[in-house]
């Protein structure tokens, strides 16, 4: 499958469609996922145009990683869940559904089963909150 410039991150990343940011720099975007599995799901999307991981230059993916760590970090003083999962998909039979690279920062909680992935958009005022709880924790 080739990439496709007019996917829903592409299109973050361009600007033409708005997200809850948390934060960015030269490589990366991390912002909130607006169907959550859980309070605090947040995205980190690699700025360069590849499908999976695959696809992303070695560079690329450890700048990826790199902020995905942080943001996690974050997300785990913003929450304070006592778990924390970090998933990437690669290709439609493993669940992937949008199809640039990223990765999900999960809080897990014993006992709290995660919403379905891609079920229910989240009311745009506590994505908001969320994210500016992450930001406050960077």
């Amino acid at each position: 499958m080739a990439y496709d410039p007019n996917n829903v991150f592409a299109r973050i990343l361009r600007g033409e469609i708005p997200c809850h940011k948390v934060c960015e720099d030269d490589a990366t975007l991390a912002f909130m996922d607006v169907m959550p599995q859980t309070d605090g799901h947040t995205l980190v999307i690699p700025k360069v145009a590849a499908e999976d991981l695959f696809t992303l230059p070695p560079e690329a993916l450890a700048a990826t990683i790199r902020m995905t760590q942080r943001v996690a970090q974050a997300v785990k003083v913003a929450f304070a869940p006592p778990g924390i999962m970090i998933a990437q998909l690669n290709g439609a039979a493993a669940g992937q559904s949008v199809f640039h690279l990223h990765f999900h920062v999960l809080p897990r909680y014993h006992g709290r089963e995660l919403r379905l992935h891609a079920g229910v958009m989240a009311d745009p005022a506590v994505l908001a909150d969320h994210a500016a709880r992450i930001r406050a924790a960077l």
